[in-house]
């Protein structure tokens, strides 16, 4: 029997942003949410990372849509992750009572794709009573199109007058509805009733229901999508449970022994914590800062796309980097994922993405490059390493989504990306350096693929000298594109030699490596300020990509020219350098075709560690401020969290996308290399 489905007056659902650091993230391998410290879902795109959101209340508050489990009195609430893994555990303290909420996107714990596209959420009374309320108001499409909704008999549990909550939009069906728990002690389970209101800005109705849970008592939430992969078509019944839910009996309830099950898979929390905790497990790292360099492991994780090895590098899309202003994307322009991954002793992940890149190499323009990235069918979240999405597809748009307000009123909101097909040549050196890596702990490349890597390095002996677009408004030669345009060259010219593999431009390509690496020192280095440039155009402009040099073996670390820009890198801005509070800004002031301001580069500041333990081999000094500069970076993530952001406020706050996969990426390359160096190793040059 359907409940009433008069819908309750209009509630506006509003309330202030939180700070971007103060979120977590949970994922499948397929997708991911962002949850605040406050019990919301702020960010979540079903049913693949680049599908369109149906919660994104941290680009609108009002109307971005939500789904929030919080205490209905004043608490402090504490948020971690159960122990190595990514379940993650609010808790809302108050003198009343103890509430927790422990949210996961459920994993088999055999390490099989997951069966149930489900987003759970288990609210359990630690102490007291605490009175709560649950809203979970959808806004599908990045919050354009309009659903509804409907309360109808839930028939999974044999309760009388349970019901469940069904939204449906022209693309996208969700089902919402919740199992009911408790200890013997207790006096049975609590009651809830669904109802729908209307939410202020949002296309249709949100549910609601308020309820007390006293000590031992639970609801756990469950919000099921279609079990679908890259694509999201209408459910002709959006009714039909997505998997077969087996009938609890009622004493089982009343017990506190039920847990929702289906016939495929007997979760619930204890199978997805335990997938997460045997991955971690296999980890081979031994040297210091250990939690956060697996903290950043297990978010890198959660980041990659299970179906094809792919890696996105935030979940989260149009974050600002200033807070009120217009930069709200940036394009990753380095890979250090393989590395990461195979420090780290996780091969298999290693393997998969270089399937994925491999795959990519088949797939070449027709002139015989590569995008910068690769989408399907719009981008929700940036792809990693500049040339990767989760499908691979080439066609992406930039669109304005001028009717969300963005996070504090930083517009404009964006999907897509309009430079995905810029020329970067930056890339090419990322790619090959990742193909040269890869191939240490991988099977040989065959002949086929080994013809398609040649022809890539044909392409970039042919194209090295020609001006990119590293910013939107001009080309330039910059220099990090010439330093890893020789780099792209010089793994091919390595892997030619090493895999003894045919190379009949050998003589062609050592030419135009050692004759654009003469170009490079002779055009990119600022004599006056004795440092390396942004570009030939303005070798004045002091920016920090020119630190990766010695991490891609373009330049050693005791190079007298790489060291004076690195100590002009160290310098305050109001000196000409880019470090402050320990934190480094990307670049001096230029125009980029952007506008707007930015804070300083988490990624940046850890190339700066890197760069730094490099050239403490060498010096000490370095190897000391290389320390320095990591432990405080690491202070400024979440203290139990270790999220982290894409950038850093000069305040401290985070800013830009969270969470930012390569920031995880070059935190765990960075904590490598300096453990490795602190305990007398050396490192290679």
């Amino acid at each position: 029997m359907a409940q009433s489905n008069n819908q309750q007056p209009t509630n506006d659902g509003a309330r202030p942003y939180l700070p971007i650091q103060d979120h977590a993230l949970i994922g499948n391998l397929r997708t991911a949410a962002l949850i605040s410290i406050d019990g919301s879902i702020e960010s979540y795109c079903v049913p693949d990372f680049d599908s369109p959101s149906i919660f994104a209340r941290i680009l609108d508050q009002n109307k971005g849509g939500h789904f929030s489990v919080t205490p209905k009195l004043n608490f402090t609430p504490k948020q971690a992750y159960l122990p190595s893994s990514n379940v993650l555990r609010t808790k809302f303290l108050a003198d009343q009572g103890v509430a927790e909420v422990v949210d996961w996107l459920p994993r088999p714990v055999d390490g099989s794709p997951p069966k149930l596209f489900w987003m759970c959420r288990k609210v359990t009374a630690i102490r007291g009573t605490v009175p709560i309320r649950m809203e979970c108001a959808p806004a599908f499409n990045y919050a354009r199109d309009k659903h509804t909704a409907n309360v109808v008999e839930d028939d999974s549990v044999i309760v009388d007058g349970q019901h469940k909550v069904i939204f449906s939009s022209q693309s996208l069906d969700l089902d919402l509805r919740y199992v009911l728990d408790a200890s013997e002690s207790c006096s049975g389970v609590p009651a809830v009733k669904l109802e729908l209101v209307t939410m202020k800005g949002h296309l249709g109705p949100a549910a609601v229901c308020d309820f007390q849970l006293e000590d031992g008592q639970s609801i756990t939430f469950i919000l099921r999508t279609p079990p679908l992969s890259s694509s999201i078509e209408k459910k002709p019944n959006p009714s039909v449970s997505h998997a077969k839910v087996l009938r609890v009996p009622i004493d089982e309830l009343v017990s506190g022994s039920a847990k929702l099950r289906t016939s495929e898979d007997p979760l619930l929390t204890t199978e997805t914590t335990k997938f997460w905790q045997n991955w971690i497990g296999k980890s081979t790292y031994r040297g210091s800062w250990r939690e956060a360099v697996q903290r950043s492991a297990l978010a890198l994780k959660m980041l990659i796309y299970e179906p094809t090895g792919a890696i996105v590098a935030s979940p989260t899309f149009s974050l600002p980097e200033f807070v009120g202003g217009t930069r709200n994307w940036w394009i990753r322009d380095s890979s250090f994922t393989v590395y990461a991954l195979i420090r780290l002793g996780f091969t298999d992940e290693a393997n998969s993405y270089m399937q994925f890149i491999f795959n990519r190499l088949r797939d070449r323009n027709p002139d015989g490059s590569l995008q910068i990235m690769y989408v399907l069918p719009l981008n929700a979240c940036t792809p990693f390493m500049n040339q990767t999405s989760v499908a691979g597809g080439k066609k992406i748009d930039e669109i304005e989504l001028n009717h969300l307000e963005g996070y504090q009123g930083s517009k404009p909101v964006r999907i897509g990306n309009g430079a995905a097909d810029h020329v970067q040549l930056d890339i090419y050196g990322e790619l090959m350096d990742c193909i040269y890596l890869g191939q240490k702990f991988s099977k040989p490349l065959g002949y086929d693929l080994w013809v398609a890597v040649r022809e890539l390095v044909d392409w970039v002996v042919a194209n090295c000298r020609r001006p990119d677009l590293e910013v939107r408004n001009k080309q330039r030669n910059f220099t990090v594109s010439g330093g890893n345009s020789v780099v792209a060259i010089d793994r091919g010219l390595r892997l030619a030699d090493k895999r003894s593999l045919p190379c009949p431009k050998r003589t062609e390509w050592l030419k135009a490596r050692d004759e654009l690496y003469e170009e490079v020192m002779q055009k990119a280095w600022y004599a006056p300020g004795a440092h390396y440039g942004q570009s030939y155009e303005e070798p004045h402009v002091l920016d920090a990509s020119i630190l990766i040099a010695p991490l891609v073996f373009f330049s050693s670390a005791a190079d007298p020219r790489f060291l004076s820009t690195l100590d002009a890198i160290l310098r305050p801005p109001e000196r000409g350098g880019l470090v402050t509070n320990n934190l480094v800004v990307h670049v001096t002031k230029s125009d980029d075709g952007v506008g707007g301001e930015e804070g300083t580069f988490s990624l940046c500041t850890l190339w700066c560690v890197e760069a730094l333990t490099r050239a403490g081999q060498y010096d000490r000094k370095y190897l000391t401020r290389a320390v320095d500069m990591f432990e405080d970076f690491l202070g400024f993530g979440n203290d139990f969290i270790r999220a982290m952001s894409e950038e850093i406020s000069p305040a401290g706050e985070g800013l830009g996308n969270a969470v930012q996969g390569f920031t995880h990426v070059t935190l765990i390359s960075a904590s490598y290399n300096l453990s490795r160096t602190l305990a007398g190793g050396r490192l290679n040059l």
